[in-house]
């Protein structure tokens, strides 16, 4: 049962079907399942949920939705085409597989460019708009709301103005709630896109919509456009996901729409929850969320400028459009060679150190970052070896729970064409000299796995972390394959994730200072006392 909504204005969501289309996307049921529960409790209006008759998982969909979505916002809608040419919408089985869907809200694909008209369907103008007539009527007598998406509209304004409009007019005569014009093949910019739209809705009278391709870079800037020019029905995709380059993306859309229009088009409370909504939904089609996303990216509030700082110390809004809680994410300051003592100060304050007395602390860990930058390290990503980095200077000594008397790797390679790859570390913890060997699938799996054998008995709480992650860069250098290497590694304990960095001429030695500075950090963060 869907909560009573606004309907002056729609925020309709097609990531189940227009989004699932991305290259790399292949959702279960399962996962449309979870992904419509998402977008409901973000609020959207509409859900479409794909194209039942067409395909078998989406005729599966709308089948398991019936019994398992309780949709507390959002209403579910079918997707389909007008009825074939030349036949009745009351015999042709597609329509039919619409209304056995379920779904209380239809819509319709229809052709708006004539000359898709001629060659895709082959058949005549007329009768393309006499399909619309036909399907329309039919699916509103039978109790449907309808809306139209008449694909390639803006190309085929282009075309043939007065056809298009045609078009228009035929859906909204024939009873369609909504018309959407489609920039099918993205190819329109914002000034265009306001001007036809303001043009079709005087001339038609009929309600629009607008749904906007990516490939030029500026779906969501025309779909915006459109809404200046009266649109009320806005159709978009979760993270922008879709064909080719994508799709206009919600979350831009509906944060201005709410932020920058003074709009109210979510429920009270939804926009505090884009950013987990959208890192979600990225889960479940497993494709890592966009760190440069505009609101929900983990960066679209990070600073790293000096200058940047200095003021944001001052007054957070002189280099943010918002206030980043607003749309559930949070600001983040950057370590780098281009901080200054602002920068060091509010990293600090983010980490709960309160830094802001004690410059000569500051310039330390300033000189300390920017020495270290040169040599290749980088902080911006690894807030862990930072963290670590700055307790040393608080502290005046290291937070070390071992020390390392040495290690090596050995990758060994066999007529077979197998490899052994074995690792022997010897550490001392608490006043004990421990010798440990382990083999792994790789030369770092086996330093880890030998290097938790010699100190889990010591530290339990190693067994609890987890690689997550591990990437390799290699540096700017003049000897080939002697350039300098930086390894970051990510590390959970099933509570939370961490980043730390390692540099070295090699792999392994760069991969075992990471290794390092991630089990100290996960120990810290495990409340163990180095000093016990």
């Amino acid at each position: 049962m869907t909560a009573e909504l606004d309907d002056s204005f729609h925020v309709f969501d097609t990531t189940l079907r227009d989004g699932a289309q991305r290259e790399g996307i292949n959702l279960t049921v399962a996962d449309k399942l979870t992904i419509a529960r998402h977008l409901d409790d973000f609020g959207v209006g509409f859900i479409e949920g794909g194209w039942p008759g067409a395909n078998p998982r989406d005729t599966e969909f709308f089948a398991r939705a019936a019994t398992e979505l309780e949709l507390r916002h959002a209403t579910l809608v079918a997707f389909g085409a007008t009825r074939r040419p030349g036949g009745k919408a009351a015999e042709d089985p597609q329509v039919k597989a619409l209304l056995d869907s379920g779904a209380p809200v239809i819509t319709l694909v229809a052709k708006s460019h004539d000359r898709h008209v001629e060659l895709a369907l082959r058949t005549t103008l007329e009768e393309n708009l006499e399909m619309v007539r036909d399907t329309v009527s039919y699916l509103v007598e039978q109790g449907r709301r309808v809306f139209v998406d008449c694909e390639h509209f803006f190309d085929g304004y282009k075309a043939n103005p007065e056809y298009a409009k045609q078009v228009v007019r035929a859906a909204h005569e024939a009873g369609a709630d909504v018309v959407v014009l489609c920039d099918t093949n993205g190819g329109m910019l914002p000034a265009q896109v306001q001007a036809v739209v303001g043009l079709v809705l005087a001339d038609t009278g009929a309600r629009l919509g607008i749904h906007a391709q990516d490939d030029t870079g500026c779906a969501v800037a025309n779909t915006l456009a459109a809404v200046d020019a009266g649109a009320t029905h806005v159709q978009c995709t979760a993270n922008g996901y879709g064909e080719r380059v994508g799709n206009s993306n919600l979350f831009p859309v509906t944060a201005a729409l709410e932020l920058k229009y003074g709009m109210k088009v979510l429920p009270e409370g939804s926009l505090a929850e884009m950013t987990r909504i959208s890192h979600a939904i990225a889960e479940v089609v497993n494709l890592a969320p966009s760190t440069h996303q505009p609101y929900v990216g983990i960066s679209a509030f990070a600073h790293k400028a000096g200058l940047h700082a200095s003021a944001i110390k001052v007054d957070p809004d002189l280099y943010q459009h918002i206030d980043p809680e607003q749309v559930g994410n949070t600001m983040r300051m950057l370590v780098s060679d281009m901080a200054g003592r602002a920068s060091i100060e509010l990293k600090g304050r983010e980490l709960g150190y309160d830094l802001g007395g004690d410059r000569d602390l500051v310039g330390r860990v300033v000189a300390r970052v920017k020495e270290r930058e040169l040599q290749g390290y980088t902080y911006e990503a690894a807030d862990a070896s930072f963290e670590l980095l700055l307790r040393e200077e608080v502290d005046g000594r290291p937070r070390r729970f071992f020390r390392v008397e040495s290690w090596r790797a050995i990758v060994e390679d066999r007529p077979d064409g197998t490899h052994a790859n074995e690792a022997t570390v010897k550490v001392w913890a608490k006043g004990e000299r421990i010798v440990a060997t382990a083999e792994g699938n790789g030369p770092v799996n086996a330093l880890d796995r030998a290097l938790r054998v010699a100190l889990e008995k010591i530290y339990p709480q190693l067994a609890e972390l987890q690689l997550v992650d591990y990437k390799v860069r290699i540096l700017e250098g003049r000897q080939g394959t002697g350039s300098t290497t930086r390894v970051l590694v990510s590390t959970s304990d099933g509570r939370g994730e961490w980043a730390t960095v390692g540099v070295a001429e090699n792999v392994i030695a760069a991969s075992w200072q990471a290794l390092d500075d991630a089990y100290a950090f996960g120990l810290l963060r495990a409340g163990v006392d180095p000093q016990e």
